[in-house]
């Protein structure tokens, strides 16, 4: 057997109507894509606009990318980092206090490599709270990232990763616990 992209179909795929996506798209270039720095509140306003659910403090950095805002939430002091793309063709939720730092790929697609037809696989993604995405890093489909866990920099998540875990590599493994120092 062999890949035959020819008879490759996902019409059974449905992200939101073709004049929704056409909008979002020219917004999403205008807004959020453009190195100019334009306010997060305004670009939070969009996303709302759009379908998305953002809580309060949200920060949204120059050279965004959102595939589907109405796929998309957000909770409350969230920072996503100038060239982070979220390619949300599933869900993807960020609870309180999550950073996604620059250059970041949040990806919840790919293809099935076992079927010659190389069908499209979806699946969310979950950052729970105080969660860091180190700079350059690629969170794959499915992944979760626990409470207050570690991605650093360049590492690439395929599985989920534990709680006050710091994971570093491609793939990344567990590197050690993530403490905070006592408040002064």
């Amino acid at each position: 057997m062999k890949t035959d992209l020819s008879k490759y179909d996902n019409s059974w795929y449905k992200p939101g109507s073709k004049l929704k996506r056409m909008v979002w798209y020219f917004v999403n270039i205008l807004f959020f894509q453009l190195s100019w720095n334009i306010s997060s509140g305004l670009k939070v306003l969009l996303l709302r606009l759009f379908g998305a659910e953002l809580g309060k403090g949200v920060v949204i950095k120059p050279k965004v990318n959102i595939k589907y805002p109405w796929k998309l939430k957000i909770g409350n002091d969230c920072w996503v980092g100038e060239g982070v793309w979220i390619d949300n063709l599933d869900e993807v939720i960020l609870e309180d206090n999550v950073c996604i730092s620059q250059g970041t790929l949040l990806l919840c697609g790919n293809h099935n490599y076992k079927k010659s037809t190389f069908d499209l696989m979806i699946a969310p993604i979950i950052l729970k709270e105080g969660s860091w995405v180190g700079a350059k890093c690629t969170v794959a489909p499915g992944v979760t990232l626990k409470n207050h866990s570690v991605l650093t920099l360049g590492s690439s998540a395929t599985k989920d990763l534990e709680a006050y875990t710091i994971y570093s590599g491609n793939p990344a493994e567990k590197v050690k616990l993530r403490k905070f120092d006592p408040i002064e």
